[in-house]
């Protein structure tokens, strides 16, 4: 990735390119309090959707208020997923307090909760998070139905450094037909953000509630219980600049220098920045640790490119991919090139086949597939370089490409901490569908699909050092939980995270 320009001035307020208008109120409009739906950018800090919502209430002097709707195991999420963001959201609440700033959470489904609340306070806007995910995009139109013909409806991008339709107007390619088109942007939205402004006009003190959030999070863990709780990283915003940015073992400040060139060796773990459950929850600016790593690049120049690579040109492209591509978890997103070469080996011998029990339970012949499985389901991460072969196996193993697909989602989406994110579904597509990816040479089941195997991974790093290292983690995992009472948090190393 190119140099970064140094940072422009403050803006006083968001820029036009960041908001999508998804509704339009009648005129004259209603003069009533600003709602900030929060879901995909839960954070009090550089958040463009909040700073959004603060100045509209302050412009129209009228008040402004956080609404969250607690989705009940949102596509499959558990405790492993639901405790670490309630645990952040807990924090996130008692950090707003000072701005008089009110915080609302529901619990049920948005499409009722959101236009009940905004008729209840007489709202006049509604300011949103961005998600290409289909699931939110469909509960929007709904609300977008629901409400007063008075209230407007703002989506506003604060995930991604270049908002995602401003990046492209259509569904991308590869990474190569992106990475000019947001590169370019850059400098335009790459900026420094404004001081979040305290609230001209106060909520009304007697509407807002008492959250008894020690008790939705047992609530929560007791139903999520399948999948437990990962405690080798710490939730919330303060924890998320921490591992960014802290004097101990901060990524950019301690371990940057060995990013560029350990980051694929799954036995170097600490290589990676550690950064993906918050990025994920919206607990970390995205735009945040560009601006901060950005000033490292003097430093080690490789490293911090190769981040930005990542951080914001990938993650810019698995939004594209699933905001213009309505199937971005089914073969029918796949490219036709794909799609062919996959239902021609469809019905090509296995060596062998497994069922989902056995995969999910890691019973396969493959020692480092088994690992890999195993670390995702005890730990909440595998490392990425694993998350490729593990679901390339998947395909290899199982009765078909759909069949394939349909389990990679499930297991990540169960077990990952970042579980059910544009990065997963792109993840899985192009280890099993070639979305982002090239034709290759045609073999057995693969097709043109490209193909990993054992052998290759021998040659990339020390697989037995792989397989000795989770059994090792595994093993501490599951002598802390039997040690420990029911109900206690269950230490995990610190040490061996990812």
């Amino acid at each position: 990735m190119a140099s970064l320009p140094s940072a422009s001035t403050k803006p006083t307020s968001v820029q036009l390119g960041r908001i999508h208008v998804l509704k339009e109120g009648s005129h004259p409009p209603q003069n009533g309090p600003v709602v900030y739906w929060m879901f995909r950018d839960q954070r009090l800090k550089d958040n463009w959707a909040l700073i959004h919502a603060v100045d509209q209430a302050n412009k129209a002097n009228v008040p402004v208020a956080i609404a969250f709707n607690l989705f009940d195991q949102f596509l499959g999420a558990k405790a492993r997923q639901l405790g670490f963001m309630l645990k952040g959201l807990r924090q996130l609440q008692k950090s707003i307090e000072h701005t008089q700033i009110p915080f609302f959470l529901f619990r049920g489904t948005a499409e009722e909760t959101i236009p009940k609340f905004l008729g209840e306070c007489k709202a006049s806007l509604l300011v949103t998070d961005f998600s290409p995910l289909r699931q939110i995009r469909k509960c929007k139109d709904e609300i977008c139905k629901r409400v007063s013909d008075s209230v407007t409806i703002h989506e506003v991008d604060a995930h991604n450094v270049v908002p995602v339709w401003v990046a492209s107007d259509k569904l991308e390619y590869s990474a190569k037909t992106i990475r000019g088109k947001v590169n370019k942007l850059i400098p335009e939205y790459l900026i420094d953000f404004p001081t979040l402004q305290p609230p001209n006009k106060k909520w009304d003190d007697a509407t807002d509630q008492f959250l008894d959030w020690d008790g939705l999070i047992a609530d929560v863990l007791r139903n999520g219980a399948e999948v437990p709780e990962i405690e080798w990283c710490e939730p919330g915003e303060t924890a998320a600049m921490e591992v960014l940015m802290g004097n101990k073992d901060g990524f950019l400040t301690k371990r940057l220098k060995n990013y560029s060139t350990d980051r694929n060796n799954p036995l170097k773990p600490r290589a990676l920045s550690c950064l993906s459950p918050y990025l994920h929850f919206g607990q970390i600016s995205a735009q945040r640790c560009a601006l901060e790593a950005r000033s490292f690049r003097k430093l080690n120049a490789q490293a911090v490119d190769t981040f930005l690579e990542e951080l914001i040109v990938r993650r810019e492209l698995a939004d594209n991919f699933c905001y213009y591509q309505p199937n971005y978890d089914t073969m029918q997103g796949a490219w036709e090139w794909a799609r062919k070469t996959l239902m021609d080996h469809a019905s090509d011998k296995r060596e062998h086949t497994y069922t989902m029990e056995q995969l999910e339970k890691a019973q396969t012949a493959d020692p480092l597939w088994n690992a890999s499985q195993l670390e995702m389901v005890h730990y909440g991460k595998m490392h990425g370089f694993m998350r490729m072969y593990w679901a390339k196996k998947i395909l290899e193993w199982t009765k078909g490409p759909k069949e394939a697909l349909e389990i990679c989602i499930y297991l990540n989406d169960k077990y990952e901490i970042d579980g059910r994110d544009p990065n997963g579904y792109v993840g899985c597509m192009w280890s099993i569908c070639g979305v982002h990816d090239q034709g290759w040479r045609e073999r057995p089941v693969f097709g043109k699909i490209r193909y990993m195997n054992y052998a290759g991974c021998k040659r990339k790093f020390n697989v037995d050092g792989y397989t000795a290292y989770v059994k090792r983690l595994v093993g501490e995992i599951k002598k802390r939980k039997a040690e420990s009472p029911v109900g206690q948090k269950i230490k995990q190393p610190r040490n061996e995270q990812h």
